[in-house]
Order: C-alpha cells, then sequence, then structure tokens
C-alpha cells in the first residue's frame, strides 16, 4: 500500500471547503475527501506542535510520552526503555518499517523544535531547508516532487508531507490573499466583542498581536474592529489556499505516475489555531476547542465510501492505530489510540464517549469534551491571565465560548472534573508510568524561560502603560517570581 499523510500546521477545519466553509479555500483537498471520508470531531490529545507530533510518532498521550511543552521541564521526552527500543511502545515509524514499509519524511519539525526522538524510525528524512519550519508549499514540493517522480511507483512507502502555511507568518505571494477582498468574514467576533478585547494585554491579543514589530503585508499590525478581522481571516485563508494549489501539484504527479487512483490519503494538522476566542488571534496556546479541533480526512482505495461524513470522537493517537491496523499489523499494547478501522469500512463503530486534552507551552490546562460540554481547568495562568481556574461552555449554544457557565451547571463540573481524575489516574496506572510532565511545568514553567520584562518592554513601546503594570504585579506575585526576575 502507499500511503500519503499531509501533516498540515494550524490548520483549523473550518476554514476548509470541505467542511462547509463559504470560500473555496481548499479545491484539491476537497477532491481527496470527495473520494473518501471526512471526520468531523478530530482532536489533538496534547497541543501545540511539539506534544501533538511526539503523539504521532509514539502512539501515546502527552502525560505518557513526557512532551507535554517545547523546552525545559516538562519537554522531555521519555523513552519506554532508556537505550534501545521498545516493542509494547514503539514508534509508529519504526513498527511500520520492521514490516517492511518504507518510511519517509519531509519536515523541519526535528530541528525548528530540537526534537530529536522525531527522527526516529525513518528510512529517509528529508529536511530540505534550514528556514527551521514556515517554509511555503512550493519550497516543500521542490523537494517531494522528485521524490515522488523516482520513488512514487514503488510499493509499500509511509510518505509524510508537513505543510507550514497557515502557520504565522504568513509569507506566500500576497494575490492568494487578495482573492478574498470581497468575500465575507463570519460574525464572530462583532465589532462590540472586539472592542471589548482592546482591553487584553497577553501575547498575541487583540492590541499585542505580534510578538516582533515587523511582520508581512498578509497580516494586520493588530486587531481594533472588523476590517482588521478580515485582514487576518484573509490572509490566514490565503496560506490555506496556497497550499492547497501545491497539494494540486501532487494530485498532479500521481496522475501522470498513472497511481493517483492507487494511493491512500491521510490528511491531518498537528492543531489548529485560534482566531478570536478567549480573546486570542493567529495562536495556539491553550487547551480549547479553537486549538484541538483539527481536520482528518481518510481515502483508501477499495475501502473507503467515497463522499462520507463520520462522527463520532477520536484522536489524532487513534490515526496512526488505525493506519498500523489497515496494515494488518498489530496495534502495540503500550499506545493509547484505538483503531476506527470499522468506521472506515463503513460498519458500525462508535466514536469515544468524551475525550480528554491538555496544553502545558503557553498556560498549564486539561480540557473535556463530549457532544454537549466542554470542560477547562486551568492550573496555572501563564502567559494567558483571562482564564479562569473552572471554565464550562456550551457548545450547542455557545459555539465561539463567549460564555463560562460553570458556576450554573455545577453538576456538570463536577461529572468533567470526575472524567479528568478518573483519565488520569488511568494514565498513571499503565505500565513504565513515570511522572505527570503537567507537574513539572506547573512548578517550573516555560515562561520562566521567557523574559517577563520583554512582555512589560513591550507593552510600554506601545503605550499600554497600565497593562503592563497589571502584568508587573502578576509577574511579581509569590507564584510567578522567578518569571519576573528572569
Amino acid at each position: 500500500m502507499r500511503i500519503i499523510y499531509l501533516d498540515i500546521d494550524s490548520l483549523r477545519p473550518d476554514h476548509m471547503s470541505c467542511y462547509g466553509y463559504n470560500r473555496p479555500t481548499t479545491p484539491n483537498i476537497d477532491k481527496i475527501a470527495s473520494e473518501g471520508m471526512v471526520f468531523n470531531s478530530c482532536y489533538t490529545a496534547s497541543s501545540p506542535c511539539v506534544p501533538s507530533r511526539a503523539s504521532f510518532m509514539s502512539g501515546r498521550f502527552g502525560i505518557n510520552h513526557g512532551a507535554l511543552t517545547h523546552w525545559g521541564p516538562g519537554g522531555e521526552f521519555y523513552y519506554p526503555e532508556g537505550d534501545g527500543h521498545s516493542e509494547e511502545v514503539p514508534f509508529f515509524t519504526r513498527h511500520i518499517r520492521k514490516a517492511g514499509y518504507k518510511t519517509v519524511t519531509f519536515s523541519s519539525f526535528g530541528d525548528r523544535h530540537h526534537a530529536w526522538w522525531y527522527f526516529a524510525g525513518w528510512s529517509e528524512v528529508h529536511t530540505h531547508s534550514l528556514k527551521e519550519g514556515n517554509e511555503n508549499a512550493d519550497e516543500v514540493n521542490a523537494s517531494v516532487i522528485p521524490w515522488l517522480k523516482q520513488h512514487g511507483k514503488e510499493e509499500d512507502y509511509f510518505l509524510h508531507i508537513q505543510y507550514w502555511d497557515p502557520h504565522s507568518f504568513y509569507t506566500y505571494p500576497i494575490e492568494y490573499m487578495e482573492r478574498w477582498k470581497d468575500s465575507p468574514v463570519k460574525a464572530f467576533p462583532d465589532e462590540a466583542t472586539i472592542a471589548a478585547q482592546q482591553t487584553d494585554s497577553f501575547p498575541r491579543s487583540a492590541k499585542f498581536l505580534h510578538w516582533g514589530d515587523k511582520y508581512p503585508a498578509t497580516m494586520p499590525g493588530q486587531i481594533a474592529n472588523r476590517a482588521d478581522y478580515k485582514h487576518v481571516i484573509d490572509g490566514y485563508d490565503g496560506g490555506v489556499n496556497y497550499m492547497d494549489k501545491y497539494v494540486g501539484e501532487l494530485l498532479e504527479t500521481l496522475r501522470e505516475l498513472g497511481i493517483e487512483d492507487e494511493v491512500c490519503f491521510v490528511i491531518s494538522a498537528d492543531h489548529a489555531e485560534s482566531m478570536g476566542e478567549q480573546g486570542i488571534y493567529i495562536e495556539h496556546a491553550s487547551a480549547t476547542e479553537a486549538v484541538h479541533h483539527i481536520p482528518l480526512i481518510v481515502k483508501v482505495p477499495g475501502i473507503t465510501e467515497p463522499g462520507t461524513k463520520v462522527d463520532g470522537f477520536v484522536y489524532n493517537v487513534d490515526v496512526i492505530a488505525t493506519i498500523t491496523d489497515m496494515l494488518g499489523l498489530e496495534v502495540p499494547s503500550g499506545w493509547d489510540g484505538k483503531s476506527f478501522l470499522p468506521a472506515l469500512k463503513g460498519e458500525h463503530w462508535q466514536g469515544r464517549d468524551y475525550l480528554v486534552m491538555d496544553h502545558a507551552l503557553y498556560v498549564c490546562q486539561r480540557a473535556v469534551r463530549d457532544e454537549k460540554w466542554y470542560f477547562i481547568r486551568t492550573y496555572h495562568q501563564g502567559l494567558y491571565l483571562n482564564f479562569e481556574p473552572v471554565t464550562l461552555y456550551d457548545m450547542e449554544n455557545d459555539p465561539n465560548q463567549l460564555r463560562n457557565v460553570a458556576g450554573e451547571y455545577p453538576d456538570i463540573v463536577k461529572e468533567m472534573d470526575h472524567r479528568l481524575l478518573e483519565w488520569m489516574q488511568e494514565q498513571s496506572s499503565k505500565p513504565g508510568y513515570k511522572v505527570d510532565p503537567m507537574q513539572k511545568v506547573i512548578e517550573t514553567g516555560p515562561w520562566k524561560y521567557l523574559s517577563a520584562d520583554d512582555w512589560i518592554r513591550k507593552l510600554e513601546r506601545n503605550g499600554a502603560k497600565e497593562e503592563a503594570n497589571v502584568i508587573r504585579n502578576k509577574y511579581k506575585s509569590e507564584a510567578l517570581q522567578p518569571a519576573y526576575d528572569g
């Protein structure tokens, strides 16, 4: 079997036309989707980039693989058996390679994040650039297409291709943004919401959109009104559309090789992106719906029924378990993922009853999601002072996550908290469990590697003295003293 896995950074499903978006952002991915299955409720177990791709490589939740943040304590990948490699908890790439599959990646991810474990088990690693991420899709394909022309007709390979274009900064040709100038954007956030967000003073907030002072014309300097919001959405959608153009180039190459109808496609993302939810823009900084809900499209010739939409909760770790099962291999006992191969075959299948997810880079949170409720427990606010200790959203009536109703539904909060504690107990009782990396981050968080003084100075440079004082006072508190001290 020939498998191509498209790993698209920061991609929101609700900005893809195959998921019902009003703009035709993904015509080439739409073609693949029309010939395969679209999963409506796929979520990354841990965000952002490093935790998610550690789950992709290891088949485990962040609490078990250890890399729950990007650097420092809580960011160390747990190798199951030290030297050597575990048979019970193998790397996905090693597992299928041992079964005879060529495993090939075109990605600079490991280099970008110093995630050296990422390189384990690949037959071939193509970093193809020293840019450490944010290569445009044309730069990626400049390496991928020659490989496909040389090896595409071979049998039994897993080809992983990472595209960065929906991840800020948006550096593609500006005409891909300008094509949306006459296309409206969704109603959220409205002018009143954006006006209220002007008092926010955290990173990637409406008023402080950028970490530095330089940004491309595809992005606004801040979100002061709906026109700015349209600017940033047009920029994001331009990145999605530019990436899709080069998916079309992949399809054309497969067509030239005569194998277009023989290739299995899996299309997903490491995480999605906040676009105004919780006052955060162009960032993946929390365990929220906007960040954790990711696309999943699967096309398996001869197995998947064309044009099928699938409901039911799945994790990203379930995806690699399913690929493994699809190849006729045993799903390793130490993986947290569960195969949904019956769903691909059109057989009776039920997704997970609920999901537990976490984030520990910018803020320390765990979330529980079921069909109606989204529950978040914030253990440490980190750089985001806008999160309350307990948050509950009614996703049926408040899909934009505007109102915390935890105080109105104490029984639901209790039930979700119980689910979270049960899940944590289940993980801690697994063989080889070490320590919850979330606790490491809470104790010595990565914000202690970021200078609070730098953020305060940025606020003051922008004339936000009051906001700077809020941050200064917060970081002088007992809990965050080390961060303020640098």
